[in-house]
């Protein structure tokens, strides 16, 4: 048995809707579910996987294949890769076979970091850490977490890292290129050093630390680098995003000593920005590991303003966002060591929606002696009122308000049916212009691809079609349609029997026919079809070249000037006009 046919032995054995739900929301809908695409900038359910065809499509991007591709886009990993991966999840044995793993040109870059982490650890454990390591175990971390959490110290040397880097090979331009060194000397130095981690879980930054109440920048991060960029990762991801999957919810924070602090807590599924300001890619990353997301910032001014403007850009990709509230100028961690690690949770557990939370900051800054800032506040607070769906909290906040400022319920009310009005209105004149921007990018098919690509699409679920193609019934009009029925055909000979998500991974390394096949499947015909269908289909097709055959037959009778030539192609053209209603199987 060859390594297609092992793959797609697996394959069979997995169940794409149940993967796929372990990454995103899906909803049944008819025989299909329906996910928001985390592939693009999406609020809507575009995104259909079917378990009939065990292959997944989106409407808008056009991201589409088997199990094995989901897992490669979804985690940025290789096709051996993805593999492992599915086999995990789907609870399979997996001894795995043998295929060739792409060239990665960032692994030297990789093992760099790894052999600068090891060197940063070694530190910590030397007697030149010594008032780190004090400060750490006065903050309450200790020896057990600085192990756990692999915490690294930088000598207090100009380049004592540098010399041992470029004895091991590396030559001080990449050094230089990848934020270890600045020129000749160490980059980190007398700093406690906390390790960066990519999606994968691979060291490829660090952040340094101040300890010893110097007047200099609190803290060093790595400079961006071919494999590190800021905004681009989530502290803490590659262990979080298991546990945020499972318990379908997501805690977003400042930074690493939060993240830290809250696992050893008991709260395992938290993140951490590496500051307050939130990039569109971190946004997306969080939206991917669940729609229901909690905040959790420092309890000061610059905290709550995070709170609002990554909340609502989170409310933006259809999330679910609730706010952890905490004391005025307490972080996280501050508020554990204080509190203690249960209130600490049953503040998250007890996390507010984020239109009560700001709801209650927009309090903060009125004037209630001022009948116009009250009037401004009352207004504000029914607009965020209008966002909510819940109607019974609905009416909570309008007979509070009623109460509070003495006025009446039914004014507040109609006001609230006119905001709800028109958010209705901007919600379909929203999806209207969505829908006409896919509709404006889709590439427009005359009948004779379209019948071209379903006799592609039944040669793919339908043996009858696939022999009439054997036999020369089927001549395709453009060349990667006549390219992909040949792998079609011949991957049938070979294996015996084909399906979709399975010549999805034949065509693994050919991304020009997958986007052919991508559109073939795009069309979402019904794998039942009358023979006379396939018929009809074929017939189209012969009437392309035909008309084909025509059109060149006229242009040569036009260049010809020898009238018996020109009598000749004359008659051929007849013919072609007499036999235009032949079809076969008639």
């Amino acid at each position: 048995m060859d390594s297609i046919s092992t793959i797609n032995e697996f394959r069979g054995k997995v169940d794409i809707v149940d993967v796929i739900s372990r990454y995103i929301p899906l909803k049944q809908r008819g025989k299909n579910f329906f996910g928001v695409c985390p592939f693009h900038d999406d609020t809507n359910p575009s995104m259909s996987v079917s378990r009939e065809k065990q292959i997944y499509r989106c409407f808008s991007c056009g991201a589409s294949g088997n199990v094995f591709n989901f897992v490669m886009d979804y985690e940025h990993v290789s096709f051996p890769e993805s593999l492992r991966i599915v086999a995990e999840k789907a609870g399979i044995e997996w001894n795995g076979i043998t295929v060739s793993k792409k060239n990665n040109k960032n692994e030297k870059y990789y093992e760099l970091y790894e052999l600068a982490h090891k060197y940063y650890q070694n530190n910590m454990n030397s007697s030149y850490a010594k008032k780190a390591k004090e400060y750490l175990l006065n903050r309450k971390i200790t020896e057990e977490m600085i192990i756990k959490y692999k915490i690294g110290f930088s000598l207090d040397r100009l380049d004592h890292l540098t010399k041992l880097l470029l004895s091991k090979g590396y030559d001080l331009t990449t050094l230089n290129d990848f934020g270890l060194t600045n020129f000749d000397k160490d980059v980190y130095m007398n700093r406690i050093i906390f390790p960066l981690y990519d999606l994968e879980g691979r060291v490829v930054g660090f952040s340094g630390r101040r300890y010893d109440g110097k007047k200099e920048n609190k803290y060093v991060n790595t400079k961006g680098t071919p494999i590190f960029q800021k905004g681009d990762i989530l502290y803490n991801y590659h262990e979080a995003r298991e546990f945020a999957r499972s318990k379908n919810q997501i805690i977003v924070m400042e930074g690493f000593m939060a993240v830290i602090r809250s696992k050893e807590a008991g709260i395992h599924n938290a993140v951490g920005l590496m500051g307050t300001a939130m990039t569109k890619e971190q946004s997306k990353l969080i939206r991917r590991l669940s729609e229901n997301v909690v905040v959790c910032f420092d309890g000061d001014e610059p905290g709550r303003k995070a709170c609002l403007d990554n909340g609502l850009e989170l409310e933006k990709l259809g999330c679910q966002v609730s706010v952890v509230q905490l004391e005025d100028g307490l972080d996280p961690d501050d508020y554990i060591l204080k509190f203690g690690e249960e209130s600490f949770r049953n503040l998250v557990k007890n996390a507010i929606t984020l239109s009560d939370y700001r709801i209650k900051v927009l309090k903060k800054n009125i004037d209630l002696s001022s009948d116009l800032e009250k009037s401004e506040y009352i207004q504000s607070v029914l607009v965020e009122t209008s966002k909510i769906e819940d109607e019974i909290h609905r009416e909570f906040i309008l007979k509070k308000l009623a109460n509070e400022f003495n006025i009446s319920y039914n004014t507040l009310e109609k006001r609230l049916l006119s905001l709800l009005n028109q958010k209705e209105l901007d919600t379909k004149k929203q999806k209207r212009n969505e829908f006409i921007v896919v509709e404006k990018n889709k590439e427009k098919k005359d009948k004779y691809d379209l019948a071209a690509y379903a006799l592609l699409y039944y040669m793919l679920v339908d043996k009858r079609c696939l022999n009439y193609y054997n036999e020369g019934k089927i001549n395709f009009p453009r060349e990667e349609e006549r390219f992909l029925a040949s792998e079609i055909s011949y991957y049938d000979q070979k294996y015996g029997i084909i399906t979709p998500a399975d010549f999805y991974t034949y065509l693994e390394n050919n991304d020009k026919l997958k986007k052919v096949l991508n559109d073939v499947l795009a069309l979402n015909l019904d794998q039942q079809v009358d023979d006379m269908v396939i018929l009809d289909y074929i017939n189209v097709l012969k009437e392309y070249q035909k008309n084909q055959e025509r059109n060149r037959l006229e242009k040569l009778m036009k260049q010809e000037n020898d009238v018996m030539k020109q009598a000749e192609i004359a008659l051929k053209i007849a013919l072609l006009k007499e036999n235009r209603n032949e079809k076969l199987g008639s």
